[in-house]
């Protein structure tokens, strides 16, 4: 078997998209995945309008399973001037990760990595890089550029994004991994320091064949937690002779 690595991990994380689970459902979903989820993101800006909000995080909080806010929340935010309201938010929700990306509005790449300076003063700071428009084609040397600048200003990870479709970003409108982009961005940036967003079976399936059970995966659909965590390990039939000695 892979050696998975145990949390807390800096390598290997999941990262869980919440688009809006209850109470209930939350419990239900903490009950099996806990070992499993490194991270949870309540997905684009559904924490606006999702009720009981701080009684949610308060219980990822009590299993030391952090949460952030999903992006588009941020830049909804940042279009308004309201870049100060939103770290007050993340003060007053005891929320320590942060996501910073541009994918809904165009933000000049020099101020992108300003918010980012300033967040690492309130917590751990992930940036998002990729547009969530199929129409614009980031070339490789870009996202390579923006990658290395958005680490150099302080965040722990960048995220490549693909929405939680899976369908844009280093993703064919089909779905298809964008393979000669991705390994291309791994020739210059560490792949523990990405975080791949793979909602689909096959994308998991096309970057744990690449980088191994310990590759940072996120937009996972909490119903598919213990699915993946399986895949990870060789133990479903579509990774099942990923990790066999290759003699036997």
């Amino acid at each position: 078997m892979p050696e998975r690595l145990a949390k807390p991990r800096t390598n290997g994380l999941t990262m869980v998209m919440d688009k809006g689970l209850s109470l209930e459902e939350t419990k239900n979903f903490l009950s099996i995945a806990t070992i499993h989820t490194d991270i949870v993101k309540l997905g684009f800006g559904t924490s606006y309008v999702t009720p009981n909000l701080r009684e949610k995080i308060e219980l990822y909080a009590s299993y030391d399973i952090p949460v952030y806010f999903g992006g588009t929340l941020f830049e909804a935010f940042l279009i308004r001037n309201q870049f100060e309201d939103y770290i007050q938010l993340c003060k007053d929700y005891g929320i320590r990760y942060m996501e910073v990306s541009d994918g809904s509005i165009t933000i000049p790449h020099a101020e992108k990595c300003g918010y980012i300076e300033k967040l690492t003063q309130y917590g751990t700071v992930l940036s998002e890089v990729g547009s969530k428009d199929a129409t614009h084609i980031i070339p490789p040397y870009k996202w390579i550029e923006l990658m290395r600048a958005e680490l150099d200003a302080g965040a722990s990870f960048v995220i490549a994004e693909a929405r939680e479709a899976g369908n844009v970003g280093i993703y064919r409108g089909s779905g298809e991994v964008r393979e000669g982009l991705v390994q291309e961005i791994l020739t210059q940036i560490p792949g523990e320091k990405i975080i791949w967003e793979a909602p689909q079976k096959a994308q998991q399936l096309y970057f744990i064949d690449l980088l191994g059970c310990n590759v940072n995966l996120g937009n996972i659909a909490p119903s598919e937690i213990i699915a993946l965590e399986a895949m990870r390990v060789g133990l479903r039939g579509d990774s099942f002779f990923f990790f066999l000695d290759k003699s036997l």
